[in-house]
């Protein structure tokens, strides 16, 4: 790498694009000597449009190729939504920022601009998400969730197109391409928590390129890492993937973290919320899973998986 350059690797999406372009913009605030360009990876996730996202291999789906040209040296960076990003990563590649998180819970979105509260009963949401599924069906068992792919504008246009009566999106994306005027509620923590990491952007580099570390570093927000880091420990003591119905949600005060944890069966029917508090992210995460284990978590998981036969 010549030292006046950076080389992005990003998704076609309008959201990925957007998201490289705000590190990108915050990087140049502090290195005005550098020339960062981008180079647009389509990934499988972007091509298959059509299946639920645990039916065709989950997280890794939007983030394998940008880890691929990482290690291959065509790029020296790469921005990820830290929630597509698998907890255990390629041991090659490191997370050398994650910037401040923005909004990190979920919004529906409803042509009608009702409420979860106000739709009818029967009423069909849109979801693939199993998390988003179990813990709607949780507040209200009488609603219908259908699955829903494609970019967030797409997903907008199809519930106004009339096959849905709402649909759950991630607050962040809808915000970050100024669609907030379709917005009917915001969803509060106590009806959804959020995936682990949602909100929060992941930027990552080969380890040991230490040019690309101290270039990217200087916009890592440490109470964002100090709450993501225990939510994916959370979710990785769980042996817990995309497909995984669970809820996390860290916050960060004066050093000490508190992390709320839900875990759901799919069919809404069985639910269970925890949450721990410490200093050390890692020991908070792993704490919190042992007490979903030592209360029958895997009962919780058979239930799930019997749900959704």
């Amino acid at each position: 790498m010549m030292a006046s350059d950076l080389i992005f690797a990003t998704r076609p999406s309008s959201l990925a694009r957007w998201q490289t372009t705000s590190v990108i913009r915050e990087l140049r605030r502090h290195w005005q000597d550098i020339d960062f360009q981008e180079v647009i990876i389509t990934t499988q996730g972007d091509r298959n449009l059509d299946s639920a996202l645990p039916e065709i291999g989950g997280k890794g789906l939007f983030t394998q190729e940008l880890e691929s040209a990482l290690l291959a040296g065509r790029v020296h960076a790469a921005v990820h939504s830290l929630k597509d990003l698998p907890t255990e990563i390629v041991p090659e590649l490191e997370i050398a920022a994650l910037p401040v998180r923005a909004e990190p819970g979920d919004v529906l979105i409803s042509p009608s601009g009702l409420t979860l509260e106000e739709l009818p009963a029967g009423a069909i949401v849109g979801t693939s998400s199993n998390r988003r599924r179990a813990q709607i069906l949780a507040y209200r068992p009488d609603l219908e969730i259908k699955p829903i792919r494609g970019n967030i504008d797409t997903r907008i246009r199809k519930v106004q197109a009339g096959g849905y009566d709402a649909i759950i999106l991630a607050a962040a994306g809808v915000i970050r391409l100024g669609l907030q005027k379709h917005i009917s509620q915001c969803l509060p923590m106590e009806i959804m928590l959020p995936a682990p990491g949602q909100g929060a952007l992941a930027v990552q580099c080969r380890s040991g390129d230490e040019q690309a570390i101290r270039l990217l570093q200087v916009i890592d927000h440490i109470d964002t890492a100090l709450a993501v880091s225990a939510e994916r420990a959370f979710l990785s003591a769980l042996g817990g993937g995309c497909s995984l119905p669970v809820g996390a949600l860290a916050q960060v005060d004066g050093g000490v973290i508190t992390l709320q944890g839900v875990v759901v069966s799919l069919d809404g029917k069985h639910l269970l919320r925890l949450s721990s508090s410490g200093r050390d992210p890692i020991m908070v995460g792993n704490s919190l899973a042992q007490d979903f284990l030592d209360r029958g978590f895997m009962e919780y998981i058979n239930l799930a998986a019997m749900g959704s036969e």
